[in-house]
């Protein structure tokens, strides 16, 4: 299993970004997905989550800006962000749940991170 992050690239404060996260190889079930970001010299931390059913969750920093959403038949998950800020510059990643086989558990995989430079 594969998850490859793109949409990464310098923008302007004030300007919107979108962010792809996919799932490729053996797979049967993507459950939870989470958008985290790590900014130089700070912790990783969480963005947005999104269940299977399409609840979702935000930081507070990003409530309002940034919308979370995914499509199951691709194994995909979008990052929607708005009115980007300076300090929403970070590598951004993606985590999901995964289930390869209905043979086994599932288990947590990262994407490599993508990186989102905001200019003042």
């Amino acid at each position: 299993v594969h998850l490859v992050e793109s949409g990464g690239r310098l923008v302007q404060s004030g300007g919107s970004l979108g962010l792809c996260c996919a799932a490729s190889g053996i797979i049967v079930r993507v459950n939870g997905i989470v958008w985290y970001r790590q900014a130089p010299g700070k912790q990783r931390e969480v963005v947005a989550v999104c269940s299977r059913g399409g609840n979702t969750n935000y930081a507070d920093s990003v409530k309002g800006r940034f919308t979370i959403s995914r499509d199951n038949a691709k194994n995909t998950v979008y990052l929607q962000m708005n009115s980007l800020k300076p300090e929403d510059t970070a590598v951004y990643y993606c985590n999901a749940d995964i289930r390869r086989t209905s043979g086994e558990y599932s288990r947590a995989y990262w994407g490599q991170g993508t990186q989102v430079t905001v200019s003042s």
